[in-house]
């Protein structure tokens, strides 16, 4: 057992790849190799996609664990707690196995360069290993293709969305993209596809390698009713229709919540009705639509971090208007289309309070202020938390509070919040 503590390992594995991104199987599949770590007797869920992700994963987590199966989930970035990262029957992990399973993969590698990502996804699946769950739910850090999690074969693929994000990394356009996250399909492996509109590539990867295509609106779909009741039809691996209507309308956004639906109906795991009925509504994950109410004001917390996000965001917010105004408070990274969230911010909400994150991938909040067309040096702090203050200097109990922009903002966001609540 590793004697070494975890925040000590986080950082030697920041330190010690000079790249915090570097795509590619090769390093990762060669040590995962060693460990066999690249083969899983059990089914295994994978989920790429550009937003969608989290809520498509926590889902299926859900819905397993209801259906009394146990489950290995691996997820990324986290909030507050790399722990976040690796859940074994819906718990997160403790320090000492994720540092025993650091140690594992540091003795294993014998020289190959890991980047932290990779080293983190390894010692998951190495956990994964040791504990022999029912299934994997694994989500793609980046792209597909080349993402260390697509080191292992999936049962069930699923794309939930493709949009304009880590465009440096994926390509310049959709199709670029599209293609990138399609790496995840395999022939004769279903391809569960969430994109209403995907760009065309994902369609020929998936033909080329002969994977079965699921789409969205096509062989399974989901509508919400007059009555707010949720309305789910798909099928099962032999194409019989399944259809479950009037369930309880649920938290997360229903086209990720479908595709879960649809990729456990074709491995023969979708519970029954009496389960989707008692589940589908409680689900919910921390920083995703995320309601609070601090001084009497309604707080949401929502980890949109490019505009496709920001879009569905704002969507969701104006179904459900306040009386008053809503006020922003918001930081993001540099290599975000912060221009574009910001353009769509302003049309809900002029206040805006901007916060430089920490790290050095951050954008500044006087740049942020910038886009949003304000000089105004009130708007700019140097931190969520400071922000946070200002803005509860105007807000009153008819507005709403808005915090997005990136996992880094909505983090420090929520321990803000908890230190408010235990200074009372």
């Amino acid at each position: 057992m590793s004697h070494t503590p975890l925040a000590a390992w986080l950082s030697r594995l920041e330190a010690a790849h000079p790249f915090q991104i570097e795509l590619g199987l090769d390093r990762v599949l060669s040590v995962a190799r060693r460990l066999g770590l690249d083969r899983f007797d059990c089914p295994v869920l994978t989920v790429a996609g550009t937003n969608g992700k989290g809520s498509c994963v926590a889902t299926a987590e859900q819905l397993l664990l209801a259906s009394g199966k146990r489950t290995g989930v691996y997820t990324s970035p986290h909030l507050r707690r790399y722990n976040e990262r690796v859940r074994l029957d819906g718990r997160e992990v403790s320090d000492e196995l994720l540092c025993a399973a650091f140690e594992t993969v540091e003795n294993a590698r014998q020289g190959i360069s890991l980047t932290y990502f990779e080293h983190g996804t390894l010692a998951a699946l190495q956990l994964f290993r040791e504990a022999s769950p029912d299934w994997l739910v694994l989500e793609v850090g980046l792209g597909g293709r080349l993402d260390a999690v697509n080191i292992v074969p999936p049962s069930v693929a699923v794309v939930t969305s493709i949009g304009l994000d880590h465009q440096d990394w994926l390509g310049p356009d959709r199709e670029s993209i599209g293609r990138e996250k399609a790496g995840i399909f395999r022939r004769g492996v279903p391809a569960v596809i969430g994109d209403r509109d995907p760009p065309g590539s994902l369609g020929d990867v998936a033909r080329a390698v002969g994977a079965r295509w699921y789409a969205i609106g096509d062989t399974f779909d989901e509508t919400t009713a007059s009555n707010g009741a949720w309305n789910w039809r798909g099928c099962s691996a032999d194409g019989s229709a399944i259809v479950h209507e009037g369930l309880p309308a649920p938290r997360l956004l229903g086209s990720n919540m479908a595709c879960a639906l649809q990729a456990l109906a074709l491995a023969g795991a979708l519970p029954d009705r009496e389960v989707l009925a008692s589940v589908l509504s409680c689900i919910a994950i921390e920083g995703r639509m995320q309601v609070l109410r601090h001084r009497g004001v309604e707080c949401i917390l929502d980890v949109a971090h490019n505009p496709d996000g920001v879009r569905s965001l704002i969507s969701r917010l104006r179904a459900k208007p306040v009386p008053g105004r809503t006020v922003v408070v918001m930081g993001a990274m540099r290599d975000k289309d912060c221009e574009g969230m910001i353009a769509l911010l302003r049309e809900l909400a002029p206040e805006c309070f901007f916060a430089t994150l920490a790290g050095e991938r951050a954008e500044t909040a006087p740049h942020l202020a910038s886009l949003l067309g304000t000089a105004d040096a009130a708007r700019c702090h140097g931190s969520i938390a400071e922000a946070l203050g200002a803005a509860f200097q105007i807000l009153t109990p008819a507005d709403r509070l808005l915090v997005c922009g990136s996992f880094h903002a909505v983090g420090p966001a929520l321990d803000w919040f908890d230190e408010q609540r235990e200074a009372v």
